[in-house]
């Protein structure tokens, strides 16, 4: 399995992703390979094809129109165009299809609603308690 989180670390809540990543390392097992995207994630697609993972989890920040904080699980077949925040140069979804392509894994998309994606470095309040719901559910789940 792969989990990768997106994000920028610069702009608040947009780093929810890569902080959930950060705060798996070295707390689950070889099987899972966790990857820090930051905004570039196509950039780590050999790296993603080359571990053959039967899963992938993408984490990342997305405008939903939810209450900050609130986290969803999508599949991303299932969905035509989720307004992430535009930081990532390309469409999530686009990504996904190309990782499908390449692995035959199987994809979800965690999307985290953000309060705060302007500049800045520390997580809003709402952000970084699902955040933390997050590992704990992961750190439950995963081997």
């Amino acid at each position: 399995m792969v989990i990768a989180g997106i994000g920028n670390e610069i702009r608040h809540d947009d780093f929810v992703g890569i902080k959930i990543v950060k705060e798996l390392i070295g707390k689950v097992s070889a099987k899972v390979h966790l990857i820090e995207c930051e905004t570039v994630p196509e950039s780590f697609m050999d790296e993603i094809s080359e571990f053959k993972p039967s899963h992938v989890l993408l984490i990342d920040a997305a405008i939903l129109g939810l209450k900050p904080g609130d986290v969803r699980l999508y599949d991303p077949r299932k969905i035509l165009n989720i307004p992430a925040i535009s930081t990532h140069s390309l469409p999530v979804r686009v990504f996904c299809d190309y990782i499908t392509a390449l692995t035959h894994a199987k994809i979800a998309l965690l999307l985290i609603e953000p309060r705060d994606t302007y500049f800045g470095e520390n997580l809003s309040g709402e952000v970084a308690a699902a955040a933390q719901r997050v590992v704990d559910v992961l750190l439950r789940v995963l081997p």
